[in-house]
């Protein structure tokens, strides 16, 4: 239930970031490109991101955790803007999915995912009792 709740999550993410045009995010739907589709579209690309998250990226923040201590955590910034990247390159590979035009935009688009990510996290926690 938690993966789902975070793809959920991930797609509203990258839908709230797709609509500012200065961060050259864009989703591409597949055929016929509707509102259903888009909405699908944003749900496959938002769950191969949390598989990038959970696969790749545990393993990169593992071997960058010096790195982690040499900066001070922002190279958790690069890394978050490379699996975005390489989310939008493993899409790429059909006629849909995520485009991400420039590197440092995708930078400022990571953190925008991130920063909805923590908000809807802290929002969505369970409680303890």
């Amino acid at each position: 239930m938690g993966f789902l709740i975070r793809v959920v999550v991930n797609a509203f993410a990258i839908w709230v970031v797709t609509l500012i045009p200065a961060l050259q995010v864009t989703v591409i739907a597949f055929p016929p490109g509707e509102t259903l589709q888009l909405v699908l579209t944003l749900l496959l690309v938002a769950a191969i991101f949390a598989l990038v998250n959970t696969i790749i990226g545990t393993v990169i923040k593992i071997l960058a955790f010096p790195l982690y201590i040499l900066t001070l955590g922002l190279i958790g910034l690069l890394i978050n803007a490379f699996l975005l990247w390489l989310t939008a390159a493993i899409t790429s590979l059909w006629n849909f999915g995520l485009r991400v035009e420039d590197f440092w935009w995708g930078l400022v688009a990571a953190i925008l995912i991130s920063l909805i990510n923590w908000l809807f996290g802290i929002i969505l926690r369970p409680k303890r009792d």
